[in-house]
């Protein structure tokens, strides 16, 4: 099976990230040096003021986790749309499609993590990332109690307090107030109410995960029934119980979002798009496209130049 192609998207680290959108060149020079793609911290208010215009829909090497003390802040993670208030967070998977409008004012925290961060120098290359929130299917917000809040805003200040003074030459001591955080998330990750583990749930997540991997080999429901060695009725039902949406509905987004990005980001035809997002019938594709965007490929990258 081929997946969809990695470089279909751009997919940023620190320093192509800044130096794309980020409109002040000088800005940030600490986070452009060698290590920065592995870690860094930064308070949101700091870096906020500086995007004067939104990021479209695109992809990181590492994971981002966003925390906030003060205001709102609204992000595109996939495809849904949150709004988070303090003792919020949101985190943004490696690889996942995510963008952002300007105007937001809030106060917080800002940390950006590659897994081999989280791994050190003896961790094996393949061991399995144990935080549900950085899987394909984990849930991007987490809502914190009082008491956990104020843990993670300690810990989040000690980080930036570390980074902003030696950078990445204590890793060991940055690795582990790192791991502390992330198992405080996932306590308070795993104590937000879910749908009980069922094999509805298992299967959701694998269909998930398989649309994430697979959009350009896998084009219906039957596809990922196959994949799933179930049914499409079952796939269907167990999706929309879990859910609430059915899984044509997910594909359809999905393949929606994943235009969106190269519509901004190449330079490829319409037809082109429709063919490395998994459509082979280019008039399906733009009638697909505008059900969901409101607007026409074409159209919708006029407003992107525009922006």
């Amino acid at each position: 099976m081929s997946a969809l192609s990695p470089q279909a998207i751009n997919t940023y680290n620190t320093s192509g990230f800044l130096t794309h959108f980020m409109p002040d060149k000088s800005a940030f020079q600490a986070l452009r040096r060698a290590g920065s793609e592995l870690f860094f911290a930064v308070a949101v208010e700091q870096m906020y003021m500086h995007f004067t215009q939104g990021i479209p829909p695109s992809r990181a090497t590492a994971h981002s986790c966003l925390y906030l003390t003060s205001g709102t802040a609204r992000m595109s993670i996939g495809n849904e749309t949150y709004t988070i208030r303090p003792q919020q967070v949101l985190v943004v998977r490696a690889g996942q499609v995510h963008s952002f409008e300007p105007g937001d004012e809030n106060t917080g925290f800002l940390l950006h993590f590659h897994d081999d961060m989280l791994l050190g120098k003896t961790g094996p290359t393949d061991a399995p990332n144990p935080f549900e929130f950085l899987q394909f299917w984990g849930s991007p917000y987490i809502e914190l109690d009082t008491q956990t809040a104020g843990f993670v805003e300690n810990v989040m200040q000690r980080l930036l307090t570390e980074f902003n003074t030696h950078e990445l030459h204590y890793p060991d001591i940055l690795r582990a107030y790192l791991l502390a955080l992330l198992h405080e998330l996932n306590r308070a990750y795993a104590a937000t109410p879910t749908p009980p583990q069922s094999t509805a749930l298992t299967i959701t997540n694998r269909f998930k995960q398989l649309v994430a991997t697979s959009l350009k080999s896998a084009h219906s429901i039957s596809d990922y029934a196959n994949l799933l060695h179930i049914t499409p009725n079952h796939l269907t039902k167990s999706v929309r119980t879990v859910t609430g949406k059915s899984p044509t509905k997910w594909l359809e987004e999905t393949i929606v979002l994943e235009a969106k990005a190269l519509l901004f980001q190449s330079t490829l035809s319409v037809a082109e798009i429709a063919g490395e997002v998994g459509v082979t019938d280019p008039s399906y594709f733009s009638r697909l496209f505008k059900k969901h965007a409101g607007v026409s490929p074409l159209v919708f990258r006029k407003m992107i130049k525009k922006s």
